[in-house]
C-alpha cells in the first residue's frame, strides 16, 4: 500500500538528491521531519528493517545535500540504515515494496540504483570498498586532471565497527593515504547490543560532559595568554585522546572529527561541507538514536530493528499468529536444557543473540554464554580456543554469515578434530532479505571438509536429538535447520543420540521404480509427491558421512533415485549420492533436487519455493518431467 506523498510538500520537494541540493538549508529540517514521518507511515504497511532507518534521516538528507551523488561515491555499510537513502533517490513511490517478490531490494542494489554504489548485506565491508573507489578515483583524476576529482564517503555504523575487517581497511588506507571520508553512525546499536572494549569506550561518550567542559573551560581561561595557548592545546589534545578515541583512529592514518549530534542537521551538513575537501583519510564520528523520532523503537530498537506491518499508533508489535516454534526457538530450549546438565557447556554467537534464540540461555546462562560481536571469524577460533581447555562449545551462527568464517572452521575447528557444534540457522531460502542472506551454499562448502559430522533435521524433534548427538560427539559437527516454524511435530524432551550416519525409511512401497531421498525440511512435501508418485521415502538425515549401507540398497532395489534438499545443487547433498553411486558404478537414473545455479532473490519462502518448483506440486512435476524423459 502506497502512501500519499503529497502529504508531504517539503519531502516532496526533494524527491532525488538534485532537487534536494535547490532546497535552502535552513529548510533541510522540515524535510527530515517529513521524511522521518513518510519513512514510519510506508514501513509500518509493508514491514522491513526500520529502527536503523528512522537513525540515519538527518545524515542522509546532509550526505547527500553536500555530496555531488552518484558522481560522489555514498556507501553505506549492511544497508539496513539505507532506506531514507532509498526515498531520496527517486525511490519514494516503490518504498511500499521493499523486501517483497519483485519489490525493491531490502539493501542498497547496484542493478537497482546508480545511487546505490554497492550491493550489500553482510557488514563491515564499507571502508574496504570506499577504499577502493578512492584510489580509483584517484588514478582516474589523474589521467584527467581537468575532471572534477570524484569524492568518496562510507558510512559505517550499527556495530558494524566491531568486525576486524573494517579495521584492515584503515589500516590500509591510513598507509596510502587517498582522499576519502569514513562516517560512523554511532548509536550504540548492532541488532543486538554493541559488545566489546571499544564500543565500550565509545558509550563513554554518551556520558561524556567531563571532556567538552573541561577543554571549552581550558580554552576560555587561555586564550587571553599567548605562551600556554600551544601548551593548553597540546594538553586539550592528551585528554582527548584519554576520553574519546580519536587516539586509535588517528593512529590508524585517519584524521578523527568528532563526535558531533547526528540529529543537527545544520551541524552535519556544516561539518561534512568543511571535510569534502580535506586531504587524506578523515574520520568523522558522529552520535545517533536507533529509533529516533518513534518512542517505542526509541525504547526498544532491538524489537524494532525489522518490523512486520504494524500500527503505529499503538505501542506494542503484532504478535505472530503460528503457535508452532520456530526452529530458533527449539535450538534455544534445547542450549538451555543442555547447559543445566553440562556446566562446561559454552555457547557463542557474532551478534545474533536475538535471532538464533539465544535471550533466555544469555540471561539463565550468562557465564556460559558469549557474545563475539560482528567477527565471525573470531568467533569460530575462539570456540577452538574453548574446546582446547577441555570445554564443549556451541557456535550459534547464521548460514550466510558462516561463509565469512570457512578458513576458520577448516583452520583451527577441523584439522585439529575439536569438538565444535555449529548450530547453522537460517539454512536454505531465507526469504525477505534477499540474496545476501539465503542460506544455499553451506551444505556444499562444508561436506568437503574431512572430519565433519554434517546434520539435517526434518522436524522440530529431529533438530533437537541432532544437536544432542553432536554435542555428545566430541568431534566437529554441524546442524543446519531452516528459518522460521517447523512441521508442528512436538519435540520430545529426553534426548538420544542418533547412530551416525543412520538414514530413516519413511515409506517403503511394493513399486522398484522410484525412491526419494530427502535431506531436510522438505519431507513433508516430499510425503506428499512420493504418495501421487507411488514412492518410497527415505530421510537421509546425515549429509555426512552418508548411510551408505542403505544407499547400496536403493541402489540396487530402485531404478530412479530422486534427491531433494534446501541447498545449491551443485555440491550439495545430492552430489554426495551421485558421487558414492558412480564410485561403486550403479547405473540408476538419479535426479538431484535443489536450488538453482543462480543468487536467489527476495519474496518470501513459500513464494521462492513455488517459483523454483519446490513445492509439493513442483517437486511432482518435477519427477514427472524427469521419469518421462528417462
Amino acid at each position: 500500500m502506497t502512501v500519499d506523498i503529497s502529504k508531504y510538500p517539503n519531502l516532496q520537494k526533494a524527491l532525488t538528491p538534485p532537487q534536494l541540493r535547490q532546497i535552502p538549508q535552513e529548510q533541510l529540517g522540515f524535510v527530515c521531519k517529513e521524511l522521518r514521518q513518510y519513512l514510519l507511515s510506508s514501513v509500518s504497511k509493508s514491514s522491513g528493517h526500520f529502527a536503523s532507518g528512522l537513525g540515519t534521516v538527518e545524515l542522509t538528507v546532509a550526505l547527500h545535500y553536500v555530496y555531488n551523488t552518484p558522481y560522489d561515491r555514498l556507501i553505506w555499510d549492511v544497508g539496513h540504515q539505507a532506506y531514507p537513502h532509498k526515498i531520496i533517490t527517486g525511490r519514494a513511490d516503490q518504498i511500499h515494496s521493499i523486501r517483497q517478490k519483485d519489490g525493491l531490494h531490502p539493501f542498497p542494489w547496484r542493478e537497482e540504483s546508480e545511487y546505490d554504489t554497492l550491493s550489500v548485506g553482510h557488514s563491515s565491508t564499507s571502508i574496504s570498498a570506499a577504499l577502493g573507489m578512492a584510489v580509483g578515483a584517484q588514478a582516474e583524476h589523474k589521467a584527467n586532471p581537468s575532471q572534477e576529482s570524484r569524492k568518496v564517503c562510507a558510512v559505517i555504523g550499527d556495530g558494524a565497527m566491531t568486525a576486524g575487517m573494517a579495521f584492515e581497511a584503515m589500516n590500509h588506507a591510513g598507509d596510502i593515504k587517498p582522499d576519502m571520508l569514513v562516517v560512523l553512525n554511532d548509536n550504540d546499536m548492532s541488532i543486538s547490543e554493541n559488545v566489546g572494549a571499544l564500543n565500550s569506550h565509545m558509550a563513554k561518550l554518551l556520558s561524556g560532559s567531563l571532556y567538552t567542559t573541561l577543554r571549552e573551560g581550558s580554552k576560555k581561561l587561555l586564550s587571553g595568554i599567548p605562551p600556554i595557548k600551544e601548551l593548553a592545546g597540546r594538553a586539550e589534545e592528551h585528554l582527548k585522546g584519554m576520553v574519546v578515541p580519536s587516539t586509535i583512529f588517528e593512529e590508524l592514518g585517519f584524521n578523527y572529527i568528532g563526535p558531533i549530534d547526528g540529529h543537527d542537521i545544520n551541524g552535519l551538513v556544516n561539518t561534512l561541507r568543511n571535510m569534502r575537501n580535506l586531504s587524506g583519510p578523515q574520520f568523522l564520528h558522529i552520535i545517533t538514536k536507533k529509533g529516533k523520532g518513534y518512542e517505542p523503537a526509541e525504547q526498544d530498537p532491538i524489537k524494532y530493528h525489522a518490523v512486520p506491518k504494524f500500527d503505529p499508533a499503538l505501542t506494542s508489535l503484532p504478535s505472530s499468529k503460528n503457535s508452532k516454534p520456530t526452529y530458533s526457538k527449539i535450538f534455544g530450549q534445547w542450549l538451555c536444557d543442555m547447559a543445566s546438565q553440562d556446566p562446561k557447556l559454552m555457547a557463542v554467537t557474532p551478534a545474533m543473540r536475538e535471532g538464533s534464540g539465544m535471550v533466555e540461555f544469555s540471561k539463565q546462562f550468562p557465564e556460559q554464554y558469549f557474545d563475539t560481536a560482528i567477527a565471525e571469524q573470531h568467533a569460530v577460533t575462539f570456540a577452538a580456543g574453548l574446546a582446547c581447555e577441555g570445554f564443549n562449545p556451541i557456535v550459534a551462527i547464521y548460514s550466510s554469515f558462516l561463509q565469512r568464517a570457512y578458513d576458520q572452521l577448516i583452520h583451527d575447528v577441523a584439522i585439529m578434530n575439536l569438538p565444535v557444534l555449529f548450530a547453522i540457522d537460517r539454512a536454505g531460502i531465507v526469504g525477505a532479505d534477499g540474496p545476501t542472506h539465503q542460506g544455499t551454499f553451506d551444505l556444499s562448502f562444508l561436506r568437503c571438509v574431512p572430519n565433519l559430522v554434517i546434520m539435517a533435521p526434518s522436524d522440530e524433534n529431529e533438530c533437537r536429538q541432532m544437536l544432542y548427538t553432536g554435542h555428545k560427539l566430541n568431534k566437529p559437527s554441524a546442524v543446519r535447520y531452516p528459518r522460521g516454524v517447523g512441521r508442528g511435530i512436538e519435540a520430545q524432551q529426553t534426548m538420544l543420540e542418533l547412530e551416525i550416519g543412520k538414514a530413516n525409511v519413511i515409506t517403503e512401497t511394493k513399486q522398484d521404480d522410484l525412491v526419494i531421498l530427502n535431506f531436510g525440511t522438505f519431507l513433508a512435501e516430499a510425503e506428499i509427491a512420493a504418495k501421487a508418485l507411488n514412492a518410497s521415502v527415505v530421510d537421509m538425515r546425515f549429509v555426512k558421512p552418508m548411510d551408505l549401507a542403505l544407499l547400496d540398497k536403493v541402489a540396487a532395489q530402485y531404478k530412479t533415485i530422486v534427491t531433494i534438499e534446501d541447498n545449491a545443487i551443485a555440491g550439495g547433498a545430492g552430489s554426495g549420492v551421485n558421487e558414492y553411486l558412480n564410485a561403486k558404478r550403479f547405473n540408476n537414473s538419479v535426479l538431484n533436487i535443489g536450488l538453482p545455479d543462480q543468487f536467489i532473490k527476495h519474496g518470501t519462502q513459500e513464494e521462492i519455493y513455488q517459483e523454483l518448483m519446490l513445492d509439493a506440486k513442483g517437486l511432482q512435476q518435477q519427477i514427472e518431467t524427469f521419469l518421462a524423459i528417462s
